[in-house]
């Protein structure tokens, strides 16, 4: 079945709010939706982004003064001297599932140091 995509959208431009929402709740009984997304602007429901609430903190590189990022990685993972080394020269996840201030905050202590981290 062809349609026209612009005579619609004009179509659907001239309802009013009342309209609208008696054409949602068709559509949701129709085809079972139980949400819907609806837009005042030009952005479409695949530009709704969920934000991010947990962030893991991963040491990419410690840098050149390995020993003031071995400090930091120590005060922040409370590791011992021996594992907070291994952890600088391997890199990897600090620590995971952390807020967004938290993580921010743990990465600018590293980078500080002298070390190279991201969040993911």
């Amino acid at each position: 079945m062809a349609y026209d995509k612009q005579a619609l959208i004009d179509q659907l431009g001239t309802l009013t709010i009342m309209e609208l929402a008696d054409l949602i709740d068709g559509l949701k009984e129709t085809w079972g939706v139980t949400a819907v997304v609806a837009s005042s602007g030009p952005a479409t429901a695949a530009a709704v982004v969920e934000e991010k609430t947990e962030f893991d903190v991963i040491l990419i590189d410690a840098g050149s003064s390995k020993i003031n990022v071995i400090k930091e990685i120590r005060a922040i993972t409370g590791l011992g001297l021996k594992e907070a080394k291994d952890m600088s020269e391997k890199g990897g996840a600090l620590k995971e599932g952390l807020p967004k201030e938290e993580a921010e905050k743990i990465k600018a202590q590293l980078e500080a140091a002298g070390a190279r981290v991201e969040l993911k």
